[in-house]
């Protein structure tokens, strides 16, 4: 009895103790302080956060492209992601849990209020140079200029010969003979082509930020692969959707500036074909009526005259018709149509039948 009196007293003060609400005595150290109002302030002014990766990366990087945002209206910050929470809870009154996912690990910030797909391509077409380290991956074959360099003869030289880039010594100073490739597209740098590029002062590798999300208004994500974006692609759909946007507009008959020209066409070549198969004759319509008629007219005395040879049908077959003519030509042969006399045009539809 005592042992459970006991038990359940430490429980007890155990759950008085997990229910008293902490009071911080100490006041916030001004530095976080400080920087929890310089994110509430980026908060409110700005609506796009981009979020990229920031294991890994030079603060030489950083500090180059902390510039060079600053010309696209976007500013970096680095921040411990508790405080980004709590900036964002005092800003937007609650944050997602899809929001709150993405904001873990190593990260930096990108606040802009331009558009996210404008400065990820600046941020990609802006990449800082830097030295080759081993193991990097060539893009492009990368080579030492001939000419002199800053470096004196020693045991550097060998460096030199196992790249097979030939050297001599002048003034003293070591000149490459010829330009030399030390790397190939699509191979790994060697140590010893890394030391002799760092030597010579070439920094052909190329190192940007890897935005991995963009989080817009403090509600929404959006994967920063979905920001990269193919010109070429991106004109081809615009152009697929604006031809779809003016045939959906000319079947619906919708009278805009776009569509008025294909629709008067269009209800022109209806009209037509209506008046054709109705046998309505106008200026526009008699030379396909006529034809119509002229081609039933071959198509039943070919059914007539086997039937009934007494009749002394003979169909001669219609002479085919040019696919293309001259413009010129073609206007000729319709005005000669038209000044035909009517009894010759009833001359050759009576020819048909003998």
């Amino acid at each position: 009895m005592g042992k459970n009196l006991k038990a359940f007293t430490i429980i007890a003060v155990a759950m008085t103790v997990m229910e008293a609400v902490y009071t911080r005595q100490k006041p916030y150290p001004k530095r976080k302080v400080k920087t929890l109002n310089e994110l509430i302030d980026l908060l409110r002014n700005n609506r796009y956060m981009l979020v990229f990766d920031l294991h890994g990366v030079p603060a030489r990087i950083l500090h180059e492209y902390r510039y060079r945002l600053r010309r696209v209206g976007a500013t970096m910050k680095m921040a411990k992601n508790t405080l980004l929470l709590l900036a964002m809870h005092k800003v937007y009154g609650h944050v997602p849990e899809e929001v709150a996912g993405v904001l873990r690990g190593e990260i930096g910030l990108i606040f802009t209020n331009r558009n996210p797909f404008e400065v990820y391509k600046y941020i990609e077409l802006n990449k800082v140079r830097r030295d080759a380290r081993p193991g990097d991956l060539a893009e492009f074959d990368i080579a030492v200029p001939a000419g002199p360099t800053n470096l004196g003869p020693g045991p550097i030289l060998s460096r030199f010969g196992k790249l097979r880039i030939p050297t001599r010594v002048q003034d003293g100073k070591i000149w490459i003979v010829k330009d030399s490739v030390v790397v190939k597209a699509g191979q790994q740098v060697s140590p010893e082509a890394a030391e002799i590029l760092r030597a010579v002062g070439i920094q052909p590798m190329f190192e940007g930020l890897r935005i991995m999300w963009l989080v817009v208004d403090g509600r929404r994500v959006v994967p920063g692969s979905e920001l990269e974006l193919d010109p070429i692609k991106y004109r081809s759909s615009l152009e697929e959707a604006a031809r779809h946007a003016v045939n959906l507009a000319v079947n619906s008959a919708l009278p805009v500036p776009e569509t008025l020209t294909i629709a008067v066409s269009m209800a022109h070549m209806r009209a037509v074909n209506l008046a054709v198969n109705a046998d309505i004759v106008t200026p526009e319509t008699a030379k396909f009526v006529l034809v119509k008629a002229v081609s039933r007219a071959y198509a039943l005395a070919t059914l007539v005259a086997p039937k009934a040879p007494e009749l002394g049908l003979e169909v001669q077959a219609p002479q085919p018709v040019q696919e293309v003519q001259p413009r010129e030509e073609a206007q000729q042969v319709e005005e000669r149509e038209e000044e035909k006399p009517e009894e010759e045009v009833g001359a050759g539809l009576s020819s048909l039948f003998g």
